[in-house]
């Protein structure tokens, strides 16, 4: 029992011991707007922001390329979510603002005081982000099946017979055709001439 209140007490020393280095930061980010440098107090207001997302990138899968979570230097330091996407600070030094750099120039996507709700609105974004990849990435398979994939055979009638292809006349049936004309020449030419013999033979007697 005894060792049990030790580590209870131990867990809430360290959990006091937390939210006063919190406190300590958020203190000394409000006085380093007057007495520091303000680029100093805004890298500390994002590094607070950071620790608000730290359990997102604990979720996050190992070797996850597509986010950076980083915090650059130069005048007015941001916290990177993506290639397009970070928090800075907005003017009154006290509001974070989540803004993404388009083509079209810079979106505003949130705009909050409280760390908390920054982060909130980055966990959204993030799962956004992830979705888009995820369709871009099925999108693109299904096109490479249907490039690889045979073309499929054209569609048959409604009853499902073949389609039929009259075939040309053999040359067998052309040479039937012009005997059978051939021959009916023939009989009537002979004709002709029978009833031409038998009109002279009468004329003549």
């Amino acid at each position: 029992m005894g060792e049990g209140k030790d580590n209870a007490a131990s867990l809430m020393g360290t959990k006091r011991l937390a939210d006063a280095v919190r406190k300590a930061k958020i203190a000394a980010a409000h006085r380093s707007d007057v007495v520091v440098d303000i680029r100093e107090a805004d890298r500390a207001r994002l590094e607070i922001l950071a620790e608000e997302l730290q359990p997102l990138l604990d979720e996050l899968p190992p070797g996850e390329d597509l986010f950076d979570f980083t915090i650059s230097g130069g005048m007015h330091p941001r916290l990177w979510i993506d290639g397009t996407a970070n928090v800075m600070m907005a003017r009154d030094r006290r509001t974070y603002r989540l803004v993404r750099e388009t083509r079209l120039g810079r979106v505003v996507l949130m705009e909050a005081a409280e760390p908390r709700v920054i982060a909130d609105r980055v966990t959204d974004y993030v799962a956004e982000r992830i979705v888009e990849r995820d369709k871009a990435f099925a999108a693109e398979d299904g096109l490479n099946e249907r490039m690889i994939s045979p073309a499929r055979p054209a569609k048959t009638p409604a009853n499902d017979e073949p389609l039929r292809v009259p075939t040309p006349p053999s040359r067998a049936a052309d040479v039937v055709v012009a005997l059978t004309w051939l021959m009916i020449g023939v009989v009537i030419g002979a004709g002709i001439l029978l009833a031409i013999a038998s009109y002279q033979g009468v004329s003549i007697g």
